[in-house]
């Protein structure tokens, strides 16, 4: 996932009048600082703007909010600073229609400086300013520690988990998915509403599996677009096994995907991946789904496009391809490990090496030399989170939760792209994903993502969730 540019805070300042003026000017140096040091970017007004550069009285919070008017489309979240106790009336007028997350900073104060000139009551305001947010509905993030200074690691950490909440909250608030091919009949597990995802701001925009294959039919395969695609998939992973006709109409579907992606304006895509695949154009496109992930574009198969969800609100959480994959097969007799699979549209930066496209097994039992592109391999080591969603009775509801992929292997007989995962507590949350009506897959992410991933579904996206 790439940004354009860097991610942009708008900076606030809340005082309350008998504190002592320099901790306003010191907290507006420290804060851009940080920010700037972080590797982000911020928005700040003019120190003149108001009383000592911050806000204070509801005039202005009005001056703050007609200045944050004036940059709409400008900044992704709101860094809320405050360096003293700081009045909760201004602070609403200012940031009541922002439109952004709002992360919430007080400062802490510190021993031998707790005197009337010095002390900033931070640590109790926080609390005032978050009572009456919460009154007025306005929506906002706070971490631990509960007071941080600018100047320490814990508020890198801080920035950076809100930065990537900013990122998924922004990111989902609306964009659509490109649904190609209809449900395959016989997976009902992946069925979905999409009146249901329209009130949360996700489009489906469906396509024919025709039109792919009306494209790829009609497509030169001398055209620079598929011999470009050609040298790219041969460096991707290894075709030495793929016959050449067989990898030229696999480049001319990835080329054809490409296309509608960019006509059609989509943020992700699922895509109906068999029968029709093999037996009309004799490929997989399993490692074509492997390719677009690690570009950083969501592309699940099965049209499991809950998967999907998932697997963008984790791409645009942590910046890293992410894999829709099968709760498949127990690993011996340990309670706590999965191993997880698919075919093959596994990303190759999530995998130990390069995998190998292979003829897909499944369907070479009937049909030898109709499923090129599974992409095989192994699943490398890392710490994961894990999820997905339904939707049911009007409601978009989520599971989250973590665990790690091992090292431990898998035999080499064992067909597609699997990995060992870990997860503490499995067999019971197994249970309440099964009574609870969830699919049969769940999409992965590297890293822990959990909390990053609440805070953006719950607090501002307004998605049910269970805990497992």
């Amino acid at each position: 996932m790439k940004q354009n540019k860097k991610q942009t805070f708008a900076l606030y300042f809340g005082n309350r009048g008998f504190f002592p003026a320099s901790l306003i000017a010191s907290a507006r140096d420290e804060v851009a600082a940080a920010v700037e040091k972080a590797g982000f970017d911020y928005l700040m007004p003019p120190s003149d703007m108001t009383r000592y550069g911050a806000v204070e009285t509801k005039d202005e919070g009005l001056k703050y909010a007609e200045w944050l008017g004036e940059h709409i489309g400008e900044y992704d979240g709101l860094i809320m600073s405050l360096p003293n106790f700081s009045d909760e009336n201004g602070a609403v007028a200012a940031v009541r229609d922002c439109g952004v997350p709002i992360f919430i900073q007080a400062y802490p104060d510190e021993i031998g400086k707790m005197d009337f000139d010095h002390r900033r009551d931070s640590y109790c305001g926080k609390f005032s300013i978050c009572d009456v947010f919460h009154q007025y509905k306005i929506p906002f993030t706070i971490m631990p520690p509960h007071v941080v200074h600018p100047n320490t690691d814990a508020f890198a950490k801080n920035l950076s988990d809100f930065a990537a909440v900013c990122r998924v909250v922004n990111g989902m608030k609306r964009f659509t998915i490109g649904v190609i091919g209809a449900r395959t009949t016989k997976f009902k597990t992946v069925r979905y509403d999409e009146i249901t995802l329209q009130k949360y701001g996700i489009t489906c925009d469906t396509y024919d599996l025709s039109e792919l294959f009306y494209r790829v039919e009609k497509m030169d395969g001398n055209s620079d677009a598929v011999k470009a695609k050609i040298e790219k998939l041969i460096g991707y992973t290894d075709f030495s096994s793929v016959p050449k006709d067989k990898t030229e109409t696999l480049a001319k579907v990835s080329v054809a995907i490409d296309d509608m992606m960019r006509e059609y304006h989509l943020d992700c895509i699922t895509l109906r991946c068999w029968e029709e695949m093999q037996t009309v154009l004799g490929v997989a496109p399993c490692v074509l789904l492997s390719e677009l992930n690690d570009r950083g574009i969501v592309a699940s198969c099965e049209i499991d496009l809950c998967s999907a969800i998932n697997m963008y609100s984790m791409l645009l959480a942590s910046q890293t391809p992410t894999a829709c994959l099968d709760w498949n097969n127990n690993y011996g007799d340990d309670p706590n490990k999965v191993i997880l699979f698919h075919c093959g549209p596994v990303a190759q930066s999530l995998m130990d090496g390069k995998g190998k496209v292979t003829d897909h097994k499944m369907f070479a039992k009937g049909c030898p030399g109709c499923g090129w592109g599974s992409n095989e391999g192994r699943i490398a080591a890392f710490d994961m989170t894990y999820s997905n969603c339904k939707t049911e009775d009007g409601k978009l509801t989520f599971y989250v939760d973590k665990g790690e992929f091992t090292s431990e292997p898998i035999e080499p007989e064992f067909f597609g792209c699997g990995g060992v995962a870990k997860i503490d507590d499995l067999q019971r949350k197994l249970i309440v994903l099964a009574k609870n009506g969830f699919r049969h897959h769940t999409a992965v992410g590297k890293g822990d993502m959990t909390g990053i991933l609440r805070e953006a579904f719950t607090t501002y996206l307004g998605y049910d969730m269970i805990e497992l």
